[in-house]
């Protein structure tokens, strides 16, 4: 993320209270990327993702004088980011999941290394519709987002060490629910033509 720093930061924010409210394009310039990645791992829709991503910054520019400057500003954004888009998720109810790409767990390789943000796998959809949102949340800011335990604990207000152990709670699940789609899939290629479907 293409932050701005701590000094330039409290100062865009002091100007913004002042009334000096074009300095909140800054803010917006700085975040905007990571914020509408967030909300689109987190919805797996374009156009979602878009709206959620102009209400965060909307909902950060109206609450900006609740912000703490002791807390991080990027862990306060991306809080609001994840109760926004829990709010879509329960309007719809979610039927689209995030497109990751998750590869055999037989290479033995740790989950977030397993898993990238930019590869539609329909194995992985079904995985993941049998996760929580908090669950694909918290498998968002490791993996994808690459924050760690600490931040998390920021965002999500919670203790790191719970976190880490909740972490790898949910990467088992998501292990299994992968491996459990993936057979149905291999099964369902095979009936009826012999063929039985490769997997990369």
């Amino acid at each position: 993320m293409n932050s701005l720093d701590d000094a330039n930061l409290r100062q865009i924010i002091t100007d913004v209270l002042g009334g000096d409210t074009e300095k909140f394009r800054e803010i917006v310039k700085s975040y905007q990327r990571q914020i509408f990645l967030y909300c689109y791992h987190m919805l797996g829709h374009l156009e979602e993702a878009e709206d959620s991503g102009q209400e965060v910054f909307l909902k950060a520019y109206r609450n900006l004088k609740k912000y703490s400057p002791e807390n991080s500003f990027s862990a306060w954004l991306y809080r609001m980011a994840y109760n926004h888009c829990i709010d879509v998720i329960r309007r719809r109810k979610l039927s689209r999941y995030l497109p990751f790409f998750y590869r055999d767990e037989k290479q033995n390789r740790p989950v977030e290394q397993q898993i990238e943000a930019n590869y539609f796998d329909e194995y992985v959809h079904k995985a993941l519709s049998s996760l929580t949102a908090e669950e694909r949340n918290l498998l968002i800011l490791r993996c994808v987002e690459d924050h760690s335990y600490q931040e998390i604990g920021q965002i999500l207000q919670q203790n790191p060490a719970s976190l880490r152990k909740k972490y790898m709670r949910t990467a088992a699940k998501f292990r299994k629910f992968y491996n459990e789609a993936k057979e149905e899939g291999a099964c369902d290629v095979g009936q009826g033509t012999g063929i039985k479907k490769r997997f990369s």
